[in-house]
């Protein structure tokens, strides 16, 4: 007969505590590689979800510019038009203004060559007036003249 037994070897204390601390190592060392695992998943799924959160605010940021600009560029365009209606309303009233200065100016200069026209006919008609008197005055004069001498003359002759 041989000496071994048929029982199982009962293994010490030491033994059994040193395979329960390598049990202990052995599974938090696979919890360490999942918890690892499960962090690198995290990870990268954060990645791709900034990467689309960063596009998508790319994409808001990238029409909020075009709307801005389009905005800005109508405003321009309104100020434009706001400043070539005003220059042209500007110039229309300035060449009106321009215009009734000038009819007005013309109107004075008529009314200043009637007047002057009015004057020169009415002096021409008093001096042909006053030229008639005097010539009528000197004919009435000489008239009495020649009637008196006539008579100094007669009574010169009488008193002879």
């Amino acid at each position: 007969m041989s000496n071994k037994a048929t029982k199982p070897e009962e293994k010490g204390f030491f033994e059994k505590v040193k395979e329960t601390i390598e049990e202990f190592w052995d599974s938090t060392k696979d919890k360490a590689e999942e918890l690892k695992d499960k962090a690198e998943d995290k990870i990268d799924a954060l990645k791709e979800k900034a990467a689309n959160e960063k596009a998508i605010v790319a994409k808001k940021t990238t029409a909020a510019k075009t709307n801005i600009t389009k905005k800005a560029d109508n405003i321009a365009d309104k100020v434009k038009t706001a400043t070539s209606n005003v220059k042209a309303k500007a110039d229309t009233k300035a060449k009106a203004v321009t215009a009734k200065a000038k009819d007005e100016a013309a109107t004075v200069k008529k009314a200043a060559a009637t007047v002057k026209a009015k004057t020169t006919a009415k002096a021409k008609e008093v001096a042909d007036a006053a030229k008639t008197k005097v010539a009528d005055a000197k004919k009435a004069a000489a008239t009495k003249t020649a009637k008196v001498a006539t008579e100094v003359k007669k009574k010169a002759n009488a008193a002879k």
